[in-house]
């Protein structure tokens, strides 16, 4: 069986990212982001870098960067990516909490299968405003210029949406995408 750890970076949605992971029948355990990064990985096929309020309260998060482990990252994890990487992550134009029309622009990865635009539930009160070198931009709005990215060789993407709310279309979509490149 598959084993994702969902690391909590205090985000309000974090709960429903566990949910959205064992309905797709896959084990998962939200974990407090301060936990030791090798405890967590003994028995992980992947992470989920969740959202949160802070980079400054990321915890351990940006050490699974330097795993061979798959990530997926939500929000302040697709920026904790990115700031890793040496992308550049600052305020966002349009602040909080709305609905965004989404442009795929490249449909693979956690994107497969997502079709050329989706409705989703994004904060952009922070926002990956250039995309590190090693990556690819996947996804752009009229809010944001990066709305997802993957890197180009390694199975590490980043989303500034949530894919766990109801709001989202094609949410569930991403996590099955991504358990299954978990699950390799």
């Amino acid at each position: 069986m598959t084993v994702i750890a969902v690391i909590d970076n205090g985000g309000q949605f974090t709960h429903l990212e566990g949910r959205a992971l064992r309905e797709l029948g896959v084990e998962c355990e939200v974990v407090d982001n301060e936990a030791p990064v090798d405890d967590v990985l003994a028995d992980a096929d992947g992470v989920v870098l969740s959202g949160g309020p802070s980079r400054d309260e990321a915890g351990n998060s940006a050490e699974y960067l330097e795993r061979d482990v798959p990530v997926l990252g939500i929000c302040l994890g697709h920026q904790i990516v990115a700031d890793r990487f040496g992308g550049r992550v600052e305020a966002g134009e349009y602040g909080g909490y709305a609905d965004v029309e989404v442009e795929i622009l490249d449909d693979s990865g956690v994107l497969a299968g997502l079709g050329e635009t989706v409705s989703v539930w994004a904060s952009h009160a922070d926002e990956v405003k250039e995309v590190p070198d090693g990556f690819v931009r996947t996804a752009r709005s009229d809010v944001c210029e990066v709305e997802a990215m993957r890197h180009e060789t390694r199975p590490v993407y980043g989303v500034q949406w949530h894919p766990e709310v109801s709001h989202t279309e094609g949410g569930d979509r991403i996590f099955k995408n991504f358990v299954e490149i978990a699950s390799v």
